[in-house]
């Protein structure tokens, strides 16, 4: 016995490399297949959750239900054109087409305004809807008549100069998450994060000054 032990001592590192060399191997296998589906996730993932707004960091949060039902008391008894600025999945723009409003939703992540798309299709509301891949900076809103607005405290300020310079005076801006920093909301719905504030613009002091403008001309 005493013998035999030193071969079976050479003979055991041999038995136990080529079972660790085959344990190694599918090790190998699963880590490779679960690194390709983790990239695949985030490949899928990343376009909705990154920053669709450059200028701010904005990530994508799906409203909820009571913070569509809050935007959309804050829209009775109004019609017209609306846009919602950073449409994201287009929940905002879909809910207020099916209550009648040509909707619009403007959208920088290209994946979501695709998934809108679809989900205006889906719903039967895609002739009432319209999704545009676009950075709101760039755009001029002064046609429409309802502004929905699912903003962060950073973008306010300047969102709020925009608008105030764009938007006509019969114009109603809704905000959702964060009031804007200077005006004084006319109406609010909900609480907490589904609280959403409404502002109609011809209670703000740039309506009332081009009032003033205009008033002499007209009795002239």
């Amino acid at each position: 016995p005493g013998a035999m032990c030193p071969a079976l001592a050479k003979e055991a590192p041999r038995e136990e490399g080529e079972g660790g060399s085959r344990r190694s191997g599918c090790g190998l296998l699963v880590t490779a297949g679960l690194g390709g589906t983790l990239v695949a996730l985030y490949a899928v993932a990343t376009p909705f959750v990154t920053p669709a707004l450059r200028k701010v960091c904005l990530p994508f949060v799906p409203a909820t239900a009571a913070q569509i039902q809050n935007v959309l008391k804050m829209l009775e008894n109004r019609s017209g054109s609306l846009v919602d600025i950073g449409s994201g999945d287009g929940r905002i723009v879909i809910a207020a087409a099916k209550k009648g409003f040509q909707a619009v939703g403007y959208e920088l992540n290209p994946w979501l305004v695709w998934y809108s798309r679809y989900r205006a299709w889906r719903d039967g509301v895609h002739q009432n809807t319209k999704f545009y891949i676009s950075d709101l900076w760039k755009v001029s809103f002064s046609h429409y008549r309802n502004v929905v607005v699912f903003g962060v405290p950073q973008m306010m300020p300047q969102l709020e100069k925009k608008l105030e310079e764009e938007l006509e005076c019969n114009a109603r801006i809704v905000a959702c998450r964060f009031p804007f920093p200077c005006w004084i909301p006319d109406h609010t719905a909900g609480e907490g994060i589904d609280t959403v504030w409404a502002y109609d613009l011809k209670h703000s002091r740039a309506c009332e000054t081009k009032s003033l403008e205009i008033t002499p001309k007209t009795e002239s």
